[in-house]
């Protein structure tokens, strides 16, 4: 087993000086036992030049077998210790920039204090690259944002919350009402029926990515409405957007609790808004006792709360 993990380190860092530094093995050692893999195989698995180091077609054909070996061995070995009562191995979870519904700082301190023995690895992006990644495989749970008239398909989901989307706009602006009507997390309080998407017209907007889910629920909701607008500026970083927004160059329309507490901004009420809903996803297919236990722990965790529809 520790032969093919040599060989898959030195495909992966084309290099035996690279491979053994991450196996933290001398060089000689780990070289010797790839050597000694070639000769029982009867095959090279690799090309080697005094500055090149490359996969032979041999060695092509042996990685993904070698992986998966890896992988099954190292699922065996995580196995066998819950079974023992202790969850240990590697958790990959998934993130996308506007989660509210969990406060994920506390929440994966919280669960590092209970299960001290799994390793995790969080990853920034969207959601419909989330759910492909957890269909694969690849990734063992995720946060997701869809509007809430998609279904999402393809994995387990729980509804962590469903929310009506505010308008943000810079302090000032004349939707933002007088400086003392802000109620509470700072959403503004008009002395009218309240905004609508069509009093947003011809403002210039900042946007997430176009075809990413973020950016879908505002394009429904305005095509909805009959209201084109400009999108002028796209990013998916929400501090950006913010920025742009005190700025005074956009106004943007996201979750309420992205704009708590931020200074320079104010976040409004929208009666037609859009309305997202952010899902904890996963692969009912087998999951890892780790993923079992981050599940369950957020089942339980009161940093995942659930706000109330609006």
């Amino acid at each position: 087993m520790q032969q093919m993990r040599y060989v898959v380190a030195v495909a992966e860092e084309r290099s035996f000086t690279r491979a053994a530094e991450r196996c933290r093995v001398v060089q000689s050692a780990l070289s010797h036992q790839v050597k000694a893999l070639e000769r029982e195989l009867g095959v090279s698995l690799f090309a080697r030049t005094s500055r090149r180091v490359e996969l032979t077609p041999a060695g092509e054909a042996f990685l993904p077998a070698a992986r998966a070996s890896l992988a099954a061995a190292e699922r065996a070995q995580v196995d066998a210790a819950a079974a023992a009562g202790e969850v240990r191995g590697a958790l990959s979870i998934g993130l996308i920039p506007t989660v509210t519904a969990v406060d994920v700082p506390r929440a994966l301190a919280e669960f590092h204090r209970a299960y001290p023995h799994v390793q995790i690895g969080l990853r920034g992006g969207g959601s419909d690259g989330f759910v492909s990644e957890i269909i694969a495989g690849r990734m063992d749970a995720a946060i997701l944002g869809f509007p809430d008239d998609v279904r999402v398909t393809g994995v387990a989901t729980r509804v962590l919350a469903r929310e009506r989307l505010v308008a943000v706009v810079p302090e000032g602006h004349p939707l933002a009402g007088p400086a003392d009507a802000a109620g509470p997390a700072g959403v503004a309080t008009l002395p009218r029926d309240g905004v609508r998407l069509a009093d947003l017209a011809g403002e210039t907007f900042a946007d997430f990515p176009a075809d990413t889910p973020g950016r879908a629920q505002s394009d429904r909701a305005f095509a909805a409405a009959g209201v084109r607008r400009d999108a002028a500026f796209e990013a998916m970083d929400v501090g950006l957007l913010l920025e742009l927004v005190r700025n005074g160059l956009v106004v943007t329309i996201m979750a309420r609790g992205l704009v708590a507490g931020q200074p320079g901004v104010r976040a409004v009420e929208l009666a037609d808004g859009p309305t997202r809903v952010e899902y904890l996803a996963w692969s009912a297919f087998n999951p890892s006792p780790a993923a079992l236990a981050f599940l369950g722990f957020l089942e339980r965790s009161d940093a995942a709360a659930t706000p109330s529809p609006r």
